[in-house]
């Protein structure tokens, strides 16, 4: 009797659900397919990634004289459609049954299941919290917060506790997390990655098929094997976590990674996991008492941030993939792909995130999403978008993170309020304003930064869905105070920007 379990891109580790219990009759399927790679167009980088990653893990379950089959992108008899293929393997090996671990995305989820073979999708066992444990929080609460949801990860799985209280006296150290470096500081620089002969080869193969995609495919730097994923989580713990509590926030030209992990894209695929993630920070808090705040910041992404954004999209899905409280119509400029425009903050973001498949997440919610979010970017283009051009995006993290928390589109089941900023909450947090077209300090007129009139514009269009919200009433108060010349200055200013873009 042989069981088929079929591996996606995004479960490349030994403990994952679809492997407990396996034989040695049993057949480990992994097929390239093409369609999970244009549907919609990723980034060249991030494609050559997946694939890289999932040879080398095929590879290494062959060496522990595993069964594999492997389905190469330019295999002759490679239909290009996954589903299918599962079904071809299914009958090819007479499989009496197949096994997968939950997938990424809600669709996928249900053409797996139209599947005419006997499939068991079993919970993705590399999450914290079971979708069951999600929902049945969720019920208790009236405003299901993510903060809320975090106390409760931290006190079940006893990491920063300390006689049932959390270490330090404080639950969050976010207030800690907003500084700017005042002076120049020497950055770490990420360990360098050889290419193996795996990743020498999907590298052009990824040249060869998908050439026409976003982004750029060289250079390549990314970890493949679990080996090298384990250098990088090691070196972020002894070189830069102590750090990246007070400027994670922050945002520097030319600095893509500044003191952040960079390890998103190895936790969501499989090469690491979170447990070890959150063992190895709660040992340097350990040794090095003094960086709370680095660490608890660190924690909160992982056991707060990371479980709870996956409870939220399995338990609203597919409701949420169509919700747009604010009506947002628009479509999404074309400088999101080309970089070019005279905003110097987005030029910059949309630049590193072609170059690196990567930006972090306040160059992603405050300046790619909240000028979005400002400029009424319609959900299902923006989610695209996030989607394609990331290496961690998969659809279970992206949606409820653009959505939910940057453009409100669920009303604020996700977040309390829009995450909207002017220019001075950028100017305060970067340095891209130093080289920009725009003056920050000018609230209208052709020199204004456009981000200060876009956002009391915003507030102006939507008064009748935010006025009433408890943390826009300061600056409702400040808008009920302009004069009526102002506020018709901050509405044609914004119509003639946005007809320009």
């Amino acid at each position: 009797m042989t069981t088929l379990r079929i591996l996606l891109n995004n479960h490349l580790n030994h403990n994952i659900s679809s492997l407990a219990g396996i034989s040695k009759n049993d057949i480990i399927f992994f097929v390239e397919a093409k369609d999970q790679y244009i549907n919609p167009k990723h980034h060249q980088k991030k494609i050559a990634f997946l694939l890289s990653a999932m040879r080398c893990f095929a590879y290494e379950l062959e060496q522990q004289a595993w069964q594999v089959v492997y389905v190469k992108l330019n295999d002759a008899h490679n239909s290009g459609n996954l589903c299918l293929e599962i079904v071809k393997a299914y009958q090819k090996f007479e499989c009496h049954k197949a096994i997968v671990a939950m997938p990424s995305n809600y669709q996928l989820k249900e053409d797996l299941e139209k599947l005419p073979i006997n499939l068991d999708i079993l919970e993705d066992t590399s999450f914290l919290a079971s979708k069951k444990f999600f929902q049945d929080w969720e019920k208790t609460k009236k405003q299901p917060r993510m903060e809320f949801f975090y106390r409760e990860m931290r006190v079940k799985h006893h990491i920063l506790m300390q006689n049932n209280k959390p270490v330090g006296g404080k639950w969050n150290y976010d207030k800690e997390n907003r500084k700017f470096p005042k002076h120049q500081i020497n950055l770490p620089t990420l360990p360098k990655i050889a290419l193996n002969d795996i990743t020498k080869e999907v590298l052009e193969l990824t040249k060869e098929y998908f050439s026409d995609h976003f982004g750029d495919l060289l250079p390549f730097d990314f970890a493949t094997t679990r080996k090298d994923a384990l250098v990088l989580l090691h070196d972020f713990i002894n070189h830069r976590l102590a750090f990246f509590g007070d400027y994670q926030d922050a945002m520097i030209s030319d600095q893509p990674y500044l003191y952040h992990s960079v390890l998103s894209h190895y936790l969501n695929v499989g090469l690491l996991n979170a447990r070890e993630c959150l063992k190895l920070a709660e040992e340097f808090l350990h040794k090095n008492p003094n960086s709370l705040n680095a660490v608890e910041g660190f924690i909160r992404q992982i056991l707060g941030w990371r479980e709870y954004i996956n409870g939220i999209y399995w338990l609203k899905m597919p409701q949420y993939a169509s919700q747009n409280f604010l009506q947002a119509k628009n479509k999404l400029p074309q400088f999101y792909w080309h970089g070019k425009t005279k905003l110097n903050c987005l030029a910059s973001c949309v630049g590193q995130t072609k170059k690196y498949a990567y930006a972090h997440h306040i160059q992603r919610l405050m300046v790619l999403g909240n000028f979005a979010l400002l400029m009424g970017v319609n959900p299902k283009e923006l989610n695209e978008w996030y989607l394609l051009v990331y290496a961690d995006a998969w659809q279970w993290v992206e949606m409820p993170n653009v959505s939910g928390m940057v453009l409100f589109a669920d009303g604020g089941y996700l977040a309390s309020k829009p995450y909207i900023a002017s220019g001075s909450y950028i100017n305060k947090m970067s340095n891209y304003c130093q080289k920009c077209s725009y003056n920050t300090q000018e609230k209208t007129g052709e020199k204004a930064c456009p981000f200060n009139y876009l956002y009391w514009n915003f507030l102006l269009k939507h008064q009748d869905k935010l006025k009433h919200n408890q943390r826009l009433s300061i600056v409702y108060s400040q808008l009920n105070k302009m004069s009526d010349l102002q506020q018709k200055q901050i509405i044609s200013d914004s119509d003639n920007f946005l007809k320009n873009l």
